[in-house]
């Protein structure tokens, strides 16, 4: 226990609250959760608790992975954390005296402007906070935009966690939500979609692009149905993928949210992520998070300041869109440099290596007997199904490669979702290949 007090000012507090000692300050805890106290070790110096921690690290082994899901393990420019860690970026919270954050400001209107360049719409905000609750801030959005209706479609292609997400926000409204399943290509069925969209109840369709399978969906055809049957169309993209598909914003999308992790973000137990939420200018009064906008000050010098904060803490509650109270500044600037300091041919070749590289391994796994379960086209992520597939999974962990994400728990039990990055090395793919060859 760290106690930050001398005795007597300790003394002191315990006579302020009329206890006589440390222990009576904690005597409301459970008596029994105290009983192995007496095993704890001798207290350590901070030296050796740093060099204690040192060993323990050593004990960690390194790991391969050839998986994605949501989170990709890419190549990160040292430039960016070392940036990033001045402490005009690393301390900046939230920028609302705009005189007094005028770099902040201006960086994040920069990212905004990126992210409506890679994402192909006319406004985007500031940042949210991961890209499940984005799609789930969307659907809400689509909500207040159609205005009626009950029903939400989320194709089956859609990242199953982000699913879930969007379900918890929707409790209170209790909406439908109908999965549309995929054809045997891997993208959803479009009969099935026209369909569920004829009826007239649905206030939302979100389409993931690619999806959490990796195939590339039909946009133009399902913006088409979209648009027929006047429904607010989502997109969940990727957005190293947009680098080389052609935007949502070309196909009508009306909303288009993400993850930005895999710009600059390093895995780091399950956090912390970014989102990116952009649309059609038309519908910026709906949008929730905040805008940094462009602006001129009272000597009509360039200004930037937050033009757009439509939550109940700065408006009336009735008027807010969002309780969403804050945005991911820091991994937000962290895209930004990313974008910036790769460029569009950067961002290019990452996605066609990443593409290559994953076309060169699956060709590998299917000499060695796995199969693709779908036809359809797909980028760096696909699924691949065997018999074994669990048993593989845990004895190429034991090597030091994590295969694949596990399919069971989503009803897939004989398949794994792989992905392959450009980080990946040609020597990294065949020591998977060979040691999967010596167990199969």
């Amino acid at each position: 226990m760290y106690i930050p007090h001398s005795e007597e000012k300790t003394k002191e507090i315990l006579n302020t609250l009329g206890l006589s000692s440390l222990e009576e300050l904690f005597s409301h805890i459970d008596p029994s959760l105290l009983e192995k106290t007496e095993n704890l070790p001798e207290p350590k110096s901070e030296e050796e608790l740093r060099r204690y921690f040192k060993e323990l690290a050593k004990l960690n082994k390194p790991l391969v992975y050839f998986v994605g899901g949501g989170a990709y393990d890419r190549i990160i420019p040292s430039a960016i954390w070392q940036i990033l860690s001045r402490g005009e970026y690393l301390t900046a919270y939230t920028p609302y005296q705009a005189e007094a954050s005028q770099g902040t400001l201006q960086a994040l209107f920069e990212y905004q402007t990126l992210v409506c360049e890679l994402t192909g719409m006319e406004v985007a905000n500031a940042s949210m906070y991961d890209g499940a609750s984005a799609l789930a801030e969307a659907v809400l959005m689509a909500r207040a935009i159609k205005g009626r209706g009950n029903k939400v479609i989320l194709t089956e292609g859609i990242n199953p966690f982000y699913r879930d997400v969007v379900k918890t926000y929707l409790f209170g409204y209790q909406d439908l939500l109908e999965a549309i399943p995929l054809t045997y290509e891997g993208t959803v069925d479009l009969e099935l979609l026209e369909k569920h969209l004829k009826d007239g109840t649905c206030h939302a369709l979100a389409v993931q692009y690619p999806n959490f399978f990796g195939f590339v969906e039909p946009l133009k055809e399902i913006s088409w149905l979209a648009q027929h049957y006047e429904v607010p169309l989502i997109v969940v993209a990727d957005p190293i993928a947009l680098a080389i598909l052609e935007p949502p914003g070309k196909f009508g999308a009306h909303i288009v949210v993400g993850e930005g992790q895999q710009m600059g973000v390093p895995l780091n137990f399950g956090g912390p992520y970014v989102g990116f939420f952009a649309s059609r200018e038309e519908l910026v009064r709906k949008m929730p998070g905040r805008i940094v906008g462009l602006a001129e000050d009272v000597k009509g010098q360039r200004a930037f300041t937050l033009i757009l904060q439509t939550r109940e803490q700065h408006i009336r509650r009735e008027r807010a869109t969002s309780n969403i109270c804050t945005n991911q500044n820091l991994m937000a600037l962290a895209n930004l440099l990313y974008m910036v300091l790769f460029g569009k041919k950067g961002l290019r070749e990452v996605a066609i290596q990443s593409l290559s590289k994953a076309l060169y391994l699956k060709e590998k796994l299917l000499e060695l007997g796995f199969e693709v379960p779908y036809t359809g086209k797909h980028l760096w992520e696909f699924p691949v199904k065997h018999p074994r597939a669990e048993e593989i999974y845990q004895k190429l962990l034991e090597k030091g490669f994590v295969f694949g994400l596990p399919l069971k728990r989503f009803g897939y039990g004989d398949r794994l979702l792989v992905a392959v990055t450009e980080k990946r090395t040609k020597e990294d793919m065949d020591q998977l290949l060979e040691t999967v060859k010596n167990m199969i």
